[in-house]
């Protein structure tokens, strides 16, 4: 057929079903379209048929909207709908009126950050076909209408992945694209948005960033973004006018307001209407920019260019399509300090502080949540929240929490009475793990276990935790006891209560955090025979004392236990009767190789050596001071200061032992000097190791009966080369005690105890045995 012989195109819509749309509010027709060109004489030339579908959206429908008057007006406004078919329509518009919205909140909750929805105006009539884009870019010089029309075709082809590469290689259509855009985005949301879409497909490939960089459509971006920021608060400012007027009518009884009340509600739906445009320009716009940030040069620029400060202006928006990729362009922005500093938490009150936000906004605030007003927020949303909020708002309290330079933050706001009021609240029923972990880690600062105790508080919580054996319960009152002060005089009321678990077949995982808390209270006050002889402990102490008869973890709580106990010198003679320090020095050669377990018993035998009675059974009966001698050089740290500290007391006491510790002491300090005096030829004189008499300067024998080689003249500092110089500070400042709390036995009463109680040790690793609780786990040390 040669052209010039076509002369006209006519086509013919023929209707076909109708249906309701699977999630949306809307009504799907299918038609078809039938061009024929005709010729010269009307003769049809060629024919084409094509299957379509029109969507019609009913935003207004809702439990009370009428649809006898909905189904007229579709009908009417709708050509594709046959007036016949009306009852149908009424029946479609009844069941949409009437469907459950389990189908539409399923859809929600799986809308994610990078998937960008079609928004209203992208439907077509035609379908975009690549052979015909030279036709699309011509549309482009014309006029607004036809521009729109122009950019959704090509956009039709953008969004599929295949187009994108032939696309690429067409500078015209994206020099076209980009000049449109540059010239007139102020003209038309509709065009701007549209072309801003194009541009985001290529944004989706990271081999495609650099024709987007070239014609700087990230910084067009981020100013109409800033633009319609500036248009908004505008709407806003012009709508509140409005309001305040006919409010001020309505209380003068005007009768003429009809008018201002029809003016104000024509004013606010053409606000809706703006708005819903204007969000998708900004939805589709920050997820380019989003997608550009990939690369840290690029978000650099865009920090430059104050984008933070932009997202957290948009925050005020309710479209939750809107919120969740602004949420997730935030979390991105503040993995960096600057970034999270240019956060400014107190001008997002309006996001913040309502609830129903609360799931959209939590998981951002993670990366800058230090501001004391956040936590207030996060714990008013766990109170008044739905069960998701409170789920999700919870957990970011327990990250927050894991953090020692936030736990304080918490004492400061009303936090702390509020999750205890949760607690209680909880009755009998299990307490979820989010909010019981997060007590735990709570009760690790000093000043937040003084405030869980305030009252009654300390009170309902071991009511609590004995009548329903909770162990995670426990642990939280394991952590309040560790804290020296007040709060831990209160626990002499319930030691009786603890003790009583521990003889009970209870589970272990309690067992243990009773133990652990009867540990930890180092009170002088406390009378420690008469609870191990009141409740017969000691039994319990020794047996579990041998390798295998429980748990790790259950076997070094009673080690430390053993520790606590020791400190009371009417409690050394009961050990030292029970037979306790075999089973101690046993457990030390099953578990040489755990430096926890080895740490801890050595401070047991600490605490020991300051009474007559375990000290003799020690000295005498064991080998325990030839252990100590071969842990003095062991690689741990904290294993070498114990022992030393032990040792020095044992070297005070026992003059033979005195002098094999002296001389491991002097060996380990000289083995080097040694070696090389072992290994000289005898025959070759050596001055300097001669006295003017022709005698050796010193004999080996000699060498032990030189105190002044181990101690100073003050008796109390060791010369044994392995003391650093914050010692001699220390010492000078009159802080007698090392930074683990053990005293050298010069500062003791004769062989009695110092008139201050060292503290347990911390463990082997560096840390206190009472970590932070993590939930998921339930292990103890």
């Amino acid at each position: 057929m040669q052209s010039d012989d076509a002369r006209y195109l006519k086509r013919k819509y023929k209707g076909g079903s109708l249906d309701v749309h699977p999630t949306e509010k809307a009504l799907v027709v299918q038609y078809e379209v039938e061009a024929t060109i005709l010729g010269e004489m009307g003769d049809p030339m060629l024919g084409e048929r094509k299957e379509c579908q029109k969507i019609i959206r009913l935003k207004s429908l809702n439990s009370n909207t009428d649809i006898a008057s909905l189904a007229r007006k579709v009908v009417e406004e709708c050509r594709l709908i046959s007036p016949s078919r009306l009852p149908e329509v009424e029946q479609l518009l009844f069941y949409l009126q009437n469907r459950k919205k389990s189908a539409e909140k399923k859809e929600k909750k799986q809308i994610k950050p990078r998937d960008l929805t079609p928004f209203e105006g992208m439907e077509l009539d035609e379908e975009a076909n690549i052979n015909s884009i030279d036709d699309y870019i011509e549309l482009l010089y014309e006029d607004i209408p036809e521009k729109i029309r122009g950019a959704t075709l090509i956009l039709h082809l953008a969004r599929n992945p295949d187009n994108l590469e032939e696309l690429l290689q067409n500078e015209t259509a994206l020099g076209a694209l980009a000049r449109v855009l540059r010239e007139d985005w102020k003209q038309s949301v509709d065009l701007a948005t549209t072309i801003i879409y194009v541009f985001f497909c290529f944004s989706s490939f990271s081999q495609f960033h650099g024709l987007i960089t070239h014609y700087k459509i990230g910084v067009l971006c981020m100013s109409i973004i800033e633009h319609e920021l500036k248009r908004y608060d505008l709407w806003q400012d012009e709508l509140l006018k409005k309001k305040k007027v006919l409010d001020f009518l309505k209380r003068d009884d005007d009768p003429d307001n009809q008018n201002l009340k029809k003016e104000y509600e024509k004013a606010l739906k053409k606000y809706h209407g703006l708005l819903t445009k204007q969000e998708q320009l900004l939805r589709v716009a920050l997820y380019l920019l989003l997608n550009l940030s990939e690369d840290t040069r690029t978000e650099l620029k865009m920090r430059n260019k104050n984008i933070v400060h932009l997202l957290v202006k948009t925050l005020d928006r309710d479209s939750e399509e809107l919120l969740v990729l602004v949420v997730s362009f935030l979390k991105k922005l503040s993995i960096f300090l600057e970034n999270k500093n240019d956060m400014k938490l107190q001008k997002t009150s309006p996001t913040l502080h309502c609830p129903k936000n609360s799931r959209r906004c939590s998981s951002g605030y993670l990366k800058y949540a230090e501001s004391v007003s956040v936590h207030s927020w996060l714990v008013c949303v766990c109170v008044s929240g739905d069960e998701a909020q409170r789920q999700i708002a919870m957990c970011i309290l327990y990250h927050i929490s894991m953090d020692d330079r936030f736990k304080s933050m918490f004492a400061y706001t009303d936090c702390i009475p509020q999750v205890m009021k949760m607690l209680f609240d909880c009755g009998e029923e299990r307490i979820d793990a989010e909010l019981i972990s997060f007590c735990i880690n709570l009760a690790a600062n000093k000043r937040n276990a003084q405030i869980m105790c305030e009252g009654n508080g300390l009170k309902m919580l071991m009511k609590r935790a004995l009548k329903l054996k909770d162990p995670l319960m426990m642990k939280m009152i394991r952590n309040i006891s560790q804290h020296d002060g007040p709060s831990k005089n209160l626990f002499i009321d319930y030691v009786g209560d603890l003790a009583a678990q521990i003889g009970l077949k209870e589970e272990e995982e309690f067992v243990i955090e009773c133990l652990g808390t009867l540990s930890n209270l180092t009170i002088p006050d406390l009378d420690w025979e008469l609870v191990l002889k009141e409740y017969n402990l000691v039994p319990y102490l020794k047996d579990h004392l041998k390798p295998g008869s429980a748990e790790d973890d259950l076997i070094l709580e009673v080690v430390i236990m053993i520790g606590t106990v020791s400190m009371d010198d009417s409690c050394a003679v009961m050990l030292a009767k029970s037979g306790i320090i075999p089973a101690l020095i046993e457990l030390l050669n099953a578990q040489q190789e755990d430096d926890e377990f080895v740490c801890q018993i050595v401070y047991v035998f600490y605490q020991m050596v300051f009474h007559q009675a375990t000290r003799d059974v020690i000295i005498k009966e064991t080998q325990a001071p030839a252990y100590l001698i071969d842990l003095m050089h062991d690689k741990n740290a904290e294993i070498r200061k114990v022992c030393d500290n032990t040792l020095d007391i044992i070297a005070e006491y026992d003059v033979e032992w005195g002098k094999k510790i002296q001389s491991e002491k002097f060996r380990w300090h000289n083995s080097q000097w040694l070696e090389m005096v072992e290994n000289r030829q005898m025959d070759e004189a050596e001055p300097f190791m001669y006295g003017d008499d022709g005698e050796p300067f010193l004999q080996n024998g000699d060498i032990l009966e030189r105190p002044d080689l181990f101690y100073s003249s003050d008796g109390i500092i060791p010369v044994d080369g392995a003391i650093s110089p914050e010692f001699f500070t220390d010492f000078q400042n009159g802080d007698l005690l090392g930074p683990h709390g053990f005293p050298s036995s010069s500062l003791t009463d004769g062989y009695g105890q110092t008139g201050v109680t060292p503290a347990r040790p911390a463990t082997a690793y560096g840390f206190r045995p009472d970590e932070p609780f993590y939930y998921g786990y339930t292990t103890s040390r």
